[in-house]
């Protein structure tokens, strides 16, 4: 398995710090809003990252953080009247809520800023006593002269670092690019003790102490949006490592931008598309397939005919996982045929290719065609039935491993009391008892499920809010 590492730039054999585990730390959100399309982005990439190594037999643990103390909090607590956790507290609750909608898992643990305080005092204090750290009248900076490293990540030197930096003019800085630790309190913001006074994290400390925390000094992956590198992930490394001086994350992975037209999607420009609003007229499965038709790498263009049409192309799928119902009978499928099982192989392939979603997808698609011929014989053909029967459990497989497919869609046959009525169904229509047919059609339905007349034999598919 290759990944590509942003920090040297190339792909590189993955191996992790410990055998059979893998550790991961991906930059969450800040809750001042509803979260969006962009978000979603890295969600899904980094999801299917995580379920890729499981189903490779890694034992994975994810850490997802939320900065829930910044500016853009504050200044929506004081425009609304209320507190700072308050609005924290509302949108991290939306988020849940978004990222349940999307399909994605829940990370192992999900730290808040605020409630890691301690840890980040710690660390300003030893960078503080190690040097590399300065007080001016209550405030902590990092004197990034004093890490000379400090650049590898993005690529920069020293004189460029000016040049898209969320750089804050002040007087008192040793050098205008050195970056806070720590902000003294201010009127109308919340603030915690620390031996400097009373005052909040900056935004950067927050992630060095909270991977340290769960994942240990050093870990295998560290994972947000190309957004980041630069300051923030520049950042993290230089505090982490100038109080360790032991590398800080192993691997750096980084999801391409959510454009809307030839802009960058943001909330600061008011061009977002929240995820609440986008997942009511379009299916999670088909955003999640129109975003893995992009490697992760890549940038991506918001379009919503490509979300339509990756909504008809996953249909092709979920058509056979539907199908299959009919022939399911709760027992365990025959052996996979010859024919198709070089397909998992040529998935696993693509994924271990730096996750390279697209090429995965087009295994799925290919795969799905001699299962389609598979299942127009399978009525008349018992060994057709069997391989279909096979085939589509090893496509809801590796659809799973993608995040396809939500709990709802278990591969599993009808009830018996439905099957019986089909069958009862199929022989009044051999009998042209059409009244019958159309009463037992009925009786199906009320079960929770349709039952459709093919040239192949009844296909039966459960009703949208139909029983289990």
């Amino acid at each position: 398995m290759k990944v590509y590492n942003t920090m040297t730039r190339v792909k590189e054999e993955f191996t992790p710090l410990v055998a059979g585990q893998v550790s991961m730390y991906v930059c969450g959100v800040t809750p001042y809003d509803y979260s969006h399309i962009g978000h979603a982005r890295s969600a899904i990439v980094f999801d299917v990252i995580r379920r890729y190594l499981t189903s490779r037999g890694f034992r994975v643990r994810t850490v997802r953080n939320y900065t829930d103390v910044d500016d853009k909090i504050i200044a929506r607590a004081n425009q609304e009247g209320v507190s700072a956790a308050e609005v924290g507290e509302r949108y991290i609750t939306a988020e849940r809520r978004d990222m349940e909608a999307l399909g994605v898992l829940p990370p192992d643990v999900a730290p808040r800023a605020t409630e890691h305080i301690p840890d980040m005092v710690a660390l300003i204090g030893r960078l503080v006593s190690r040097g590399v750290a300065y007080v001016v009248d209550g405030d902590v900076y990092f004197e990034i002269r004093r890490f000379p490293s400090y650049g590898r990540l993005s690529g920069k030197n020293l004189d460029e670092l000016l040049a898209g930096a969320r750089v804050e003019v002040d007087e008192r800085k040793r050098d205008p690019r050195d970056f806070a630790l720590w902000k003294a309190a201010k009127p109308g913001e919340p603030s915690w003790p620390s031996p400097w006074g009373p005052g909040r994290p900056g935004w950067h400390i927050e992630c060095s102490a909270m991977s340290r925390r769960y994942l240990g000094e050093t870990f295998d992956i560290h994972g947000g949006g190309t957004d980041l590198i630069f300051p923030h992930h520049e950042c993290e490394i230089a505090q982490a490592e100038a109080d360790t001086g032991t590398p800080f994350a192993r691997y750096w992975l980084h999801n391409g931008m959510v454009n809307l037209g030839a802009e960058k999607m943001s909330k600061s420009l008011g061009n977002t598309l929240a995820i609440r609003e986008l997942v009511k007229r379009v299916s999670p499965d088909a955003l999640r397939v129109w975003m893995l038709g992009t490697h992760y790498r890549n940038q991506l263009e918001w379009s919503e005919e490509r979300v339509r049409e990756a909504a008809h192309a996953l249909e092709r799928l979920t058509r056979l996982v539907h199908d299959v119902q009919t022939f399911w009978s709760g027992a365990a499928a025959a052996g996979l045929p010859d024919a198709l099982r070089p397909f998992r192989g040529r998935f696993e392939s693509a994924m271990d290719d730096d996750f390279n979603t697209p090429q995965a997808l087009g295994v799925l698609f290919e795969l799905s065609r001699p299962l389609y011929g598979y299942g127009e014989r399978a009525s008349a053909d018992p060994d057709a039935r069997a391989a279909f029967v096979a085939g589509v459990e090893e496509l809801v497989t590796l659809m799973r491993t993608l995040g396809l497919l939500g709990p709802g869609a278990e591969l599993a046959g009808p009830p018996l009391e439905v099957a019986r009525l089909v069958e009862a169904r199929g022989e009044a229509r051999v009998n042209r008892d059409w009244k019958r047919a159309d009463q037992l059609r009925d009786e199906i339905q009320g079960l929770g499920w349709l039952v459709e007349d093919t040239p192949s034999g009844p296909r039966l598919t459960r009703k949208a809010g139909g029983a289990p």
